[in-house]
């Protein structure tokens, strides 16, 4: 049995209320699991795709973890087969790329880093590369503007896929640095797909200016994580949550100052983690590592960051302090200049002043 956010929290809760009204950083989200899944069903019928039900409450385990899944990344993964149907035209990206940053500010999400692999919008419908590239940068810059936020973008690159694909897209990340694209990331499943293909691709992806995150010590264990700061110099680690059972990685993220990307229901859904009392966040913030909390896949995950945050705090028993912690966490690991990271960090000091919850 898999877990949902709500076994743990209480959205009619005044603290659930106080902490959506909490402004609110987010630096690792997909945009290909954030589709809404109203927008799923009208798309499906603009366009003819097949779905195995057109009623959004009846589709949604086909497309969302849910009690009655295994706990493992790959039913997780499983529910990417029916999303990765939808990106069957321009309207259709610029759609999602637009929704997924309406909804970060409906919850209060004042910066974010959302990531996208060109090649997984691309693929569908055989698109350039670059025109996948342009609709999402374009999409979100106009509604971060129109809405009063601010979004930069992470190109992710698939380890499954070839570094020949991978190549391309960084080249492109390159050409699209100041325009939107601040870093790049390596994500999939780490299970069986270890990194070393594609470490000169980061490394000159670092030293062109891009930042560089990776998923690592989820699916797989700390050797990732300590790979990832070693070799690839990673300032940014995909959730990293298994660093806990290595002394090894746990002080190299000490040592280099590494901030982790943590995802706790994602974690909790793919088996990463079996309880919510066993979470290594107890573990990690104790140790002092640079945390960060995040919604991963949002519609997959069937969470918000406010509900990320009412788990730690209604599920993990941590101070609201702390939160606000994580948020000066992530406005320093940022992949922002120092004046910006600066100015960012003076905002929210003053948010955080005035915040009764």
């Amino acid at each position: 049995m898999a877990f949902e956010v709500t076994d743990a929290i209480q959205r009619d809760s005044d603290i659930w209320r106080g902490l959506k009204a909490m402004p609110k950083i987010e630096l690792h989200r997909h945009l290909e699991g954030s589709i809404r899944l109203p927008t799923l069903v009208e798309v499906a019928q603009q366009y003819d795709i097949p779905l195995p039900t057109y009623d959004v409450d009846v589709l949604r385990p086909y497309v969302q973890v849910t009690r009655e899944d295994a706990p493992t990344h790959q039913q997780f993964l499983s529910k990417f087969s029916i999303l990765r149907q939808f990106f069957v035209a321009e309207d259709v990206i610029r759609r999602v790329a637009r929704e997924v940053v309406e909804d970060a500010a409906a919850d209060n999400v004042r910066y974010m880093e959302l990531r996208f692999t060109p090649i997984a919008l691309a693929k569908c419908m055989g698109f350039p590369l670059v025109d996948v590239m342009t609709w999402v940068n374009e999409t979100v810059s106009e509604t971060a503007a129109q809405l009063g936020i601010k979004v930069n973008l992470i190109v992710a690159v698939n380890r499954h896929e070839s570094v020949e694909l991978a190549e391309q897209m960084m080249r492109l990340a390159v050409d699209f640095l100041g325009r939107g694209i601040t870093a790049v990331d390596l994500c999939g499943n780490e299970a069986g797909h270890p990194a070393n293909a594609f470490t000169r691709l980061f490394l000159e992806a670092h030293q062109a200016g891009l930042g560089v995150t990776i998923h690592a010590g989820e699916w797989a264990g700390p050797e990732n994580v300590i790979y990832a700061i070693q070799h690839i110099k990673a300032s940014r680690i995909g959730h990293g949550v298994r660093s806990v059972e290595d002394s090894v990685a746990l002080q190299l993220a000490r040592d280099y100052g590494v901030y982790f990307e943590v995802c706790p229901t994602s974690n909790l859904q793919t088996g990463v983690v079996a309880s919510v009392s066993q979470h290594p966040l107890i573990d990690l913030r104790f140790l002092d590592v640079k945390l960060t909390l995040n919604t991963d896949d949002p519609t997959v995950n069937n969470t918000t960051l406010t509900d990320e945050y009412a788990l730690a705090v209604q599920g993990l028993h941590f101070p609201i302090e702390y939160l606000q912690q994580c948020i000066l966490n992530a406005i320093q690991g940022a992949f922002l200049t120092p004046s910006e990271k600066a100015a960012l960090e003076a905002e929210f000091r003053t948010a955080f002043g005035g915040q009764v919850l």
